[in-house]
């Protein structure tokens, strides 16, 4: 299908954060990325330039607000903005990846709440819809006054197992916090639950204290929407091995992986751990047992379906 209708056509344009998703996406759909140079003052401020006309058109705007988080979204907001100011039809921020998703709630006293800041500062930009993936904490899709299309990749990763036909599965929540996440993994498989009691005395730290349910001589799947430190995912699967488990494998949507977490990985039980492409993985993080799924084929798939005013839930059925 040709995607213009009634003189209307998509225009697919990328930040810095994510080129290569957004070529994937952009040829899925079967139009270019579109030409748009995002570069930066001496002085470190942001310089946007588009060089072809959105004017009336739809415009899909692909960025995950990834590490540098600042960067990148301060490029996304600038980019909406000159689109607004071009008088584009409909400006779509496509968000694979919502950065400041963690900081959603006043956990003690004086803390902000940066999802909600973020969210209105996209709003304000001229964002008029927001289409992401495995937000942190689902409730974020309220803090927009605009449109949210919420995509889920724990399909794409259950998908990855399906394939390989393992036996004698459990599906296992790294905390008690992901068992919804972890519940919804498991059905797709066919396969029980377990879920780890763990407590956390600080942040990035993490101490497993037991696992509720059988894991004894079974290939265990660790599932999470994202792996930061990867303190919890690692010490999950070390205890997972010591309490019996076959095989430990490890699945998430979003490989943050700053600081300790590629060394965390390659010296812990985890044999398989398999991502998606939200973030583009640096040379300096590729290791022999991480897996990367692409997201472009679902991205792709809900594009067409906002374009075309269809309905965006029907890929869940």
């Amino acid at each position: 299908m040709n995607f213009n209708s009634s003189g209307n056509e998509i225009k697919v344009f990328t930040g810095n954060s994510n080129p290569e998703l957004a070529q994937k996406i952009a040829k899925l759909v079967g139009v270019p990325v579109g030409d748009a140079v995002v570069s930066k003052f001496s002085d470190g401020e942001i310089s946007v330039n588009f060089n072809e006309s959105v004017r009336g058109r739809d415009v899909f705007l692909i960025q995950s607000t990834s590490a540098p988080v600042n960067t990148h979204i301060m490029e996304l907001l600038i980019m909406i903005d000159a689109l607004k100011r071009a008088s584009a039809g409909r400006i779509i921020a496509v968000i694979p990846y919502y950065g400041y998703a963690r900081q959603d709630r006043k956990a003690k006293a004086r803390d902000p709440i940066t999802a909600k800041l973020v969210a209105d500062l996209l709003t304000a930009a001229g964002a008029q819809r927001v289409l992401t993936m495995d937000l942190h904490a689902a409730q974020i899709q309220g803090y927009f006054d605009i449109p949210v299309d919420h995509l889920l990749g724990v399909p794409i990763l259950a998908q990855h197992f399906k394939n390989q036909g393992l036996k004698d599965l459990v599906v296992v929540s790294p905390d008690l916090g992901s068992v919804t996440r972890a519940r919804n993994f498991a059905n797709l498989l066919d396969a029980p639950l377990a879920i780890i009691d763990k407590r956390r005395p600080k942040a990035n730290v993490c101490e497993v204290m037991n696992i509720i349910g059988d894991i004894k001589d079974k290939n265990v799947i660790l599932v999470d929407d994202m792996i930061d430190t990867a303190g919890t995912i690692t010490n999950g699967a070390n205890a997972l091995k010591e309490l019996g488990a076959r095989e430990v494998y490890a699945a998430c949507t979003h490989p943050v992986l700053s600081g300790p977490a590629i060394e965390r990985i390659r010296d812990s039980a985890i044999k398989e751990l398999v991502v998606l492409d939200t973030i583009p993985l640096t040379d300096d993080k590729k290791l022999d047992k991480i897996v990367v799924e692409s997201v472009a084929p679902l991205f792709a798939k809900a594009i067409k379906k906002i374009f075309l005013n269809e309905s965006v839930s029907r890929l869940f059925d």
